[in-house]
């Protein structure tokens, strides 16, 4: 049989598959990915919808930029910041959580990392180490793979289980019993969520938070897409609705908050945990086996954050406390400036399920789901693994659900933000090839 004349030359393609080393692409990791998409476009001089990676699409937000700018001036650079955080940061980070959350975090447990990243490396770091007895992380997928890659550098346990037959009320029961077994010290989810943009409805973050009291385990709650759920205006200052969290049913939480896509400034690397009071001021004599203290909030900062990093970017600090100060005082609507991933959502789902597709996950209980920063998309008779690895032929690219914890094995995870509407006629243009060449009818034979 010919070979098909694909948009991207398929000997190409190949080729450079095999050099990668990569056995199986619905395997590889997202920076793999990434890599090899670049060495394909660098190789053949053709442009790929590239939907692997979360990077951020629009520009840095400018009050950040300035801020930064301003404090680089002033000499910061030279200067080791407080290993807890500016207090100006910490001080507006409280705020924040109070006027956008509806929580009260003391400054003292506003806590600036390196990114998420940093705060869930740490939050595993000191929660494996609170009380002997318990060595399980419990992760609801699907997720962000590389928490898990965390867990496999510290040489930490896991569980896992995907929340997609499990939604409402049904999720009470399934949380349970792995909670009742007594060895899960962290509960972990992002909402909105990294690969599938499920939310979590507050009945679910109620279950969760009245299970982490009764089984007296840490929930880390990623909101790394804080407010993204554009189905509701989350960015109205000290108003209701509030950003959902479980900080509302359990004072047993850290939540992490990153700069990275709410405020465009992922290349700064800089992010919080928000910890809550009564968690920082917590003390676990099981701590003393690694750290000098038995408080949590000091292990977190003073054992685990030292060793790691010793501090967050200086400059960078500043241009969040002034991000923040910016939007607690009401005059940087940050999620106005970000609702174009919403819209590019809408189109490209619109696309992709015009030619054929599916969207894997679709619901938030019986509500359709928001168009936001990912969806997640299927093809009648392929595997995730097949359909990524055709689709590279095509000119898209994406990632696998297999790798995110995902049941569903056919799916793919499609990021909106690196895809400019000037390139939706191409998109069109490159799923309809696709579907010629993949008739439905034909691969259900």
């Amino acid at each position: 049989m010919k070979p098909l004349d694909t948009p991207i030359p398929r000997r190409t393609v190949d080729r450079l598959k095999s050099e990668s080393g990569l056995e199986n692409i619905g395997k590889a990791s997202i920076r793999e990915v990434v890599k090899l998409v670049h060495q394909i476009e660098t190789a053949t001089g053709l442009r790929y919808i590239r939907m692997e990676m979360g990077v951020p699409g629009l520009p840095a937000a400018r009050q950040g930029i300035e801020a930064q700018i301003a404090a680089l001036n002033s000499g910061v650079a030279s200067i080791y910041p407080d290993i807890e955080g500016i207090g100006r940061l910490k001080n507006e980070a409280s705020r924040f959580a109070r006027l956008f959350l509806n929580i009260d975090v003391s400054p003292s447990g506003c806590v600036p990392t390196v990114g998420s990243m940093q705060g869930s490396l740490t939050a595993f770091m000191v929660n494996s180490r609170c009380r002997a007895d318990r060595e399980y992380t419990l992760f609801i997928d699907p997720g962000f793979p590389v928490q898990k890659q965390q867990h496999h550098v510290l040489g930490l346990k896991y569980k896992a289980f995907d929340v997609y037959n499990y939604r409402g009320e049904k999720l009470r029961k399934k949380l349970e019993s792995y909670l009742k077994e007594g060895n899960i010290h962290t509960i972990l989810y992002s909402s909105p969520n990294n690969p599938s943009w499920i939310c979590l409805t507050e009945s679910e973050l109620r279950i969760i938070g009245e299970l982490a009291s009764q089984y007296d385990a840490i929930v880390l709650e990623d909101l790394a897409y804080f407010g993204m759920d554009f189905r509701s205006n989350y960015g109205k200052t000290g108003l209701p609705p509030y950003q959902p969290s479980v900080a509302h049913y359990t004072d047993n939480y850290i939540l992490l908050f990153s700069a990275s896509k709410v405020f465009s400034y992922a290349g700064e690397r800089i992010a919080l945990m928000f910890i809550s009071d009564r968690l920082y001021q917590r003390h676990f004599p099981d701590l003393k086996r690694f750290y000098t203290s038995d408080s949590f909030g000091h292990a977190a900062v003073y054992g685990a954050l030292y060793a790691i990093s010793s501090g967050t970017a200086h400059s960078a600090q500043h241009a969040l406390a002034h991000m923040l100060k910016a939007a607690n005082d009401g005059s940087f609507v940050f999620l106005d400036e970000i609702q174009a991933y919403g819209e590019k959502a809408r189109v490209m789902k619109d696309l992709f399920t015009r030619y054929g597709f599916c969207i894997v996950y679709d619901k938030d209980e019986d509500q359709p789901l928001a168009d936001g920063f990912y969806f997640t998309i299927a093809y009648p008779g392929f595997s995730g693994s097949e359909l990524l690895n055709e689709l590279l032929y095509y000119g898209i690219s994406a990632i696998a659900l297999d790798i995110t914890g995902s049941e569903r094995s056919e799916g793919l995870r499609a990021c909106v933000s690196q895809t400019q509407p000037s390139q939706f006629p191409d998109l069109e243009k490159r799923l309809k090839a696709f579907q010629n060449d993949h008739p439905i009818e034909k691969r259900k034979e």
